[in-house]
């Protein structure tokens, strides 16, 4: 196995950060490839194609968390049988997470192509909005399996430690697609058409880099159908492990759809200030959520190894940095609101209710890391029924009922209260559930050990 050293044998803070650092900036690098279109339709002042590229978003939405359901699962899984010594197991997830991308991909792409016209009437497109939505969604179908293949494997990548190349591989394709859209949009008025195009190209860039590693460079990541046809089963537990964060993404944008209904009655600018306010402290999310999930295939290859020495010190570890983290960016966000929010919001009643709502939200910004661990080694050590749990709780079963008991009690701030709410017992929860995980296993292999000395 490539890259065996970093998971065996590294000293452990450079692990972390060998494997967080790139995994962050992948992230962040993935958000500005995700907001690219918009922005760039935008500077058409042009408000059909500009819904018309919003309206399209659920269904790449569903798309995305298909892939990173594969990705994510699929990077535990093969990092557990690594470090386990089973090879020809992490070979048929691997196998199995590619040829899955390559063929539901296809097949998407095809029913998307084929029915169009219901999809966007589903979706609330109107008529004048038809026609621009219509070819968006064509031109980006016909790009689905690299979209499914290219986000997919960028978790996969992970597993072996090559946590570069799929940084690599993200920041071409964003480079690219940043680069073609506004050629295609403005230079060959292609407008919506062309933001389409920028969007399937920086995809096919992207996968065509991870190809060259899968053939060239990787000694477990595989395409070759051998290893899919000796255990097809596998696919089931790798969806299992996925499953958490595939419901957590459909769960937020539920959850979205309420916060914004409960803030209707306060005017477009308390909905303007919410959206501002969940920028702000998106970042904050996505660093403690970038580094957790770098440093899940070290946490499964340990806990497949049976390191649990390891193991323990790099829950430890990673707990610490990212309630620092967490902490520090809290602090700052809360000192430099104004300025933060001004960056998105020019109206000073919106700007004003914006600074009100993010201080709220930043109240459980230390805990959030310690949801993110939690989440990421109940999957790496296999648990998923509790890491999907975490989820349900956080997105749904705690947060839905507070955000209806906090708006009638607070207003509009109450909105922001609720998620800060959900976010900090989710995150208590998750922790003790973690602890609960790591005890099961340290009495299990106690249990192991002993057996095996009394056999000897």
């Amino acid at each position: 196995m490539r890259n065996e050293e970093l998971f065996k044998e590294k000293p452990v803070w450079s692990a972390i950060l060998t494997l967080a650092i790139p995994s962050v900036l992948s992230i962040l690098v993935m958000l500005l490839y995700n907001m690219a279109d918009m922005f760039f339709v935008g500077l058409l002042h042009d408000n059909v194609q500009v819904a018309a590229v919003s309206v399209v978003g659920p269904i790449f939405s569903l798309v995305t968390a298909a892939a990173t359901m594969v990705g994510v699962g699929g990077c535990a899984a093969i990092a557990k049988a690594a470090g386990a010594g089973e090879m020809d197991q992490a070979k048929t997830c691997a196998s199995l997470c590619g040829w899955f991308c390559i063929l539901f991909g296809s097949a998407a792409a095809l029913f998307f192509i084929g029915f169009t016209d219901p999809l966007l009437h589903m979706l609330g497109a109107t008529p004048e909005m038809m026609s621009h939505s219509a070819v968006y969604l064509r031109v980006l179908a016909v790009g689905v399996p690299f979209m499914l293949f290219g986000t997919g494997f960028a978790s996969l990548l992970r597993a072996e430690g090559a946590v570069q190349i799929g940084f690599l591989g993200n920041l071409a394709g964003t480079a690219l697609n940043l680069l073609l859209d506004p050629v295609l949009i403005f230079g060959l008025g292609m407008g919506v058409t062309g933001a389409a195009a920028a969007t399937v190209l920086g995809n096919l860039l992207s996968t065509a880099i991870y190809l060259w590693y899968v053939f060239r460079r990787s000694s477990i990541l595989t395409l070759h159908p051998r290893f899919a046809s000796q255990n097809p089963q596998a696919l089931l537990h790798i969806f299992a492990l996925g499953l958490p964060n595939a419901v957590s993404g459909i769960l937020s944008g539920l959850a979205s759809t309420f916060s914004n209904r409960l803030l209707n009655p306060y005017g477009t600018e308390a909905l303007a200030a919410m959206g501002a306010a969940g920028k702000v402290t998106m970042l904050i999310t996505l660093v403690q959520m970038g580094v957790c999930m770098g440093v899940q295939p070290l946490m499964a290859y340990n806990y497949g190894a049976h390191n649990l020495s390891r193991l323990k010190e790099i829950l430890q570890k990673v707990a610490a940095l990212t309630v620092c983290l967490g902490a520090v960016s809290t602090v700052i966000c809360c000192l430099a609101r104004r300025g933060l929010i001004r960056v998105f919001l020019r109206d000073e009643i919106a700007a004003a209710m914006g600074e009100q709502m993010v201080v709220w939200l930043l109240l459980a910004g230390p805990l959030l890391g310690l949801y993110y661990l939690s989440s990421n080694f109940l999957q790496a050590s296999g648990n998923a029924a509790a890491a999907t749990l975490v989820s349900i709780l956080r997105q749904g079963v705690i947060l839905i009922p507070s955000l209806y008991v906090m708006s009638a009690w607070q207003g509009f701030t109450g909105i922001a209260v609720a998620h800060a709410v959900a976010d900090a017992l989710a995150s208590v929860l998750a922790l003790i559930l973690c602890l609960r995980q790591f005890r099961r296993i340290a009495t299990q292999n106690v249990s192991c050990v002993d057996g095996i000395r009394r056999v000897i």
